[in-house]
């Protein structure tokens, strides 16, 4: 059988999945890994589901994906239309528990790794030491900024970030973005995350006010990233006051 990563934002996407994974193998799919809670990573699930295979992802993931889903599923009918047809609620169906989880699935050798999220609590990398490739969902961004929700936390996305240097793969498979390298990674969004919390801690430590912190934050290295005029302001913001909280 095949393992797939992540099952897309609706039960007509994750058929698309489908039938493209028929042009890479004839195996059926099997298994299925959602790697966070964001809609994207398994509001397909259904569609996998009924055709026999194993859903999984990190327990950490489960009160997100209960609190959220409905929402999601709500914010996209008007986006997706009829594209969003027969897409329903559908948790894993099995649920990993441990920090590092390794699973053989069909004589490979497949490692779940999971630092209490980042972008959202149950975000978890696949690592397949075999081929040095890693699968990291949401915890990499590269070409275009990364993004913070209300469920996001910088501290454990870094940490999920350092277990993926940890690893040295070959070959990164972002969230978002191109098929990239480690390098690249930790260019758009280990170095992005490490300045962020080093500069907006000793903002709240020396008392300096929000706006005061966000303005002086040095923006240049990211300028090369989609979105970052946008969206940098309001990820300083966050991290300020997940930083304040700590």
């Amino acid at each position: 059988g095949a393992l797939l990563i992540d099952s897309g934002a609706s039960f007509q996407g994750a058929k698309q999945i489908a039938e493209a994974v028929k042009k890479v193998t004839p195996q059926p799919i099997q298994w299925v890994i959602n790697t966070g809670g964001q809609d994207h990573r398994w509001l397909g699930n259904g569609y996998f589901k009924a055709q026999g295979a194993e859903i999984m992802a990190h327990a950490d993931a489960e009160a997100d994906m209960r609190a959220r889903g409905p929402a999601h599923l709500k914010a996209n009918a008007p986006v997706l239309k009829e594209k969003v047809d027969g897409t329903q609620i559908v948790l894993p169906t099995r649920w990993l528990k441990d920090a590092d989880t390794t699973l053989d699935l069909g004589g490979v050798a497949v490692h779940v790794v999971h630092r209490k999220g980042g972008h959202t609590p149950g975000d978890s990398m696949v690592w397949l030491p075999q081929s040095g490739v890693v699968f990291t969902g949401d915890v990499v961004y590269v070409d275009r900024i990364l993004g913070l929700h209300p469920v996001s936390k910088t501290k454990t996305w870094l940490a999920s970030f350092e277990a993926l240097e940890a690893l040295k793969p070959k070959v990164v498979v972002p969230g978002h973005g191109s098929v990239t390298t480690l390098a690249k990674a930790q260019t758009d969004t280990g170095h992005l995350l490490k300045a962020l919390r080093a500069h907006m801690g000793k903002a709240v430590a020396a008392g300096t006010d929000m706006s005061s912190a966000i303005k002086s934050f040095d923006a240049a290295p990211y300028k090369h990233l989609k979105h970052v005029e946008v969206w940098l302001p309001q990820i300083a913001n966050l991290t300020y006051l997940e930083m304040e909280q700590e």
